[in-house]
C-alpha cells in the first residue's frame, strides 16, 4: 500500500464527508493505493454515524472510535499502529489542511529521501491572539530541539516513512514535538514544505490559550528527558553534589572563625546565631536529597525494560 492517512478528530460530522471525497479524488487522480483511518476522539455528535456510512461505501476507510475525549497524541499513537502505507501522511479533519499538498508530500518521502515532512502554514487564517503565541512557541521549540529547519512544529499536516511512525511513541500531548521524538529515535533527515491554509468551513477550533502554556511544559519535559532520561544522576548529582560542597565550605569558614576568635580571645557570638549557618546547613540538607534522588533515578533507569531499547536501522549476518 502506497499511503495511509490519519485523521483524528473530534465534533467535524459536517466535513468528514467532503473531507473523504477530496482524499479519494487525489488518490484516484494519481494513482496511489490507500486507507483512510479515521480515529474519533470522543465525540458527542454524529461523527461515528458518518465515518460508518463512508466505510460501507469505500473500503478504504477504516476507523477507530474512542469511549470518551482522549487528546489528539492518543488519537495518533492509535492511528499510527494501525497504520499500513509505506507513507503515513496526517491531517486534521476541518478542511484547513488541503490533501491536495498529499502527491508533492509523497514524492518527498519517497524520491527525496526524507524521514519526516512537516508542513509550513506561511500563510494563516488565524486571530493574532493565536498566531503571535505561534510565533514564539515555534522559535522556543526550534531553540531546545535542534530541529532548526521547521517554522510549525504543530502543523497536522505531515508525512512520515512508516519506519519513523513505528518506532516513534506518541503520548499526552507530545504530538506537538513529533519531530522532536523522531530525532531523538534516530530519524535526522526532516524536511519541510510550505501548505495552503484554509479558512476553517464549518465549526469551531477545539484549542484553547492554554495549550501554549502545556506546550512549554510539555517540551521542557520532552528535552529533560532526551538529555538526562537515561543518566539522572548526571543533573541530580552534579547539582546535588554542587549544593552540598559549597554548604559545606561555608559550614566549615564559620566554624573556623569563630574557633580563630576563641584563641585569640575574641569576642564572638554563637555560630548558630548567624543566618549563614542555616543558609549552609539547608544546602547541604537539599544537596544531599538530590544526590539521593539522582541515585534512586538512576536505579530505576538500570532496571528499566526499556534500558538498551535501541533503534536498529539494519543488520548484516554472516552468510547473509
Amino acid at each position: 500500500m502506497d499511503i495511509s492517512v490519519i485523521i483524528p478528530l473530534y465534533n467535524e460530522e459536517e466535513s468528514l464527508p467532503e473531507l473523504y471525497d477530496w482524499i479519494e479524488r487525489v488518490m484516484k487522480k494519481n494513482g496511489f493505493t490507500f486507507e483512510v483511518i479515521f480515529v474519533n476522539d470522543g465525540s458527542t455528535d454524529r461523527s461515528w454515524d458518518v465515518i460508518t456510512e463512508l466505510s460501507k461505501k469505500s473500503e478504504q476507510v477504516k476507523g477507530i472510535k474512542f469511549r470518551r475525549n482522549y487528546g489528539k497524541s492518543p488519537a495518533l499513537y492509535c492511528g499510527f499502529k494501525e497504520a499500513q502505507g509505506d507513507v503515513v501522511i496526517t491531517m486534521d479533519a476541518d478542511l484547513q489542511d488541503s490533501p491536495d499538498e498529499i502527491p508533492e508530500l509523497y514524492r518527498m518521502i519517497k524520491e527525496d529521501g526524507y524521514d519526516l515532512v512537516s508542513g509550513y502554514k506561511q500563510k494563516r487564517y488565524d486571530p493574532l491572539s493565536k498566531t503571535i503565541p505561534t510565533k514564539l512557541f515555534n522559535a522556543t521549540a526550534r531553540k531546545i530541539s535542534g530541529v532548526k529547519n521547521l517554522h510549525d512544529f504543530n502543523c497536522g499536516l505531515k508525512a512520515y516513512r512508516k519506519a519513523v511512525v513505528k518506532n516513534i511513541e506518541v503520548y499526552g500531548e507530545m504530538h506537538r514535538y513529533i519531530p522532536y521524538l523522531a530525532k531523538n529515535a534516530g530519524f535526522t533527515k526532516i524536511g519541510e514544505k510550505v501548505v495552503h491554509h484554509q479558512v476553517r468551513k464549518y465549526g469551531k477550533s477545539k484549542f484553547g490559550i492554554n495549550r501554549f502554556v502545556n506546550g512549554y511544559l510539555d517540551l521542557l519535559t520532552l528535552w529533560f528527558l532526551s538529555s538526562f532520561g537515561a543518566k539522572p544522576m548526571h543533573v541530580f548529582g552534579f547539582i546535588g553534589s554542587l549544593m552540598f560542597t559549597i554548604g559545606f565550605i561555608a559550614a566549615f569558614i564559620l566554624g573556623a572563625d569563630k574557633l580563630w576568635c576563641l584563641a585569640h580571645g575574641i569576642q564572638q557570638r554563637l555560630v548558630t546565631s548567624s543566618p549563614y549557618f542555616y543558609i549552609s546547613l539547608t544546602m547541604m540538607i537539599i544537596g544531599t536529597q538530590l544526590f539521593v534522588a539522582g541515585f534512586l533515578g538512576d536505579l530505576i533507569s538500570r532496571s528499566s525494560q526499556q534500558r538498551n531499547d535501541y533503534q536498529i536501522e539494519e543488520e548484516i549476518r554472516c552468510g547473509k
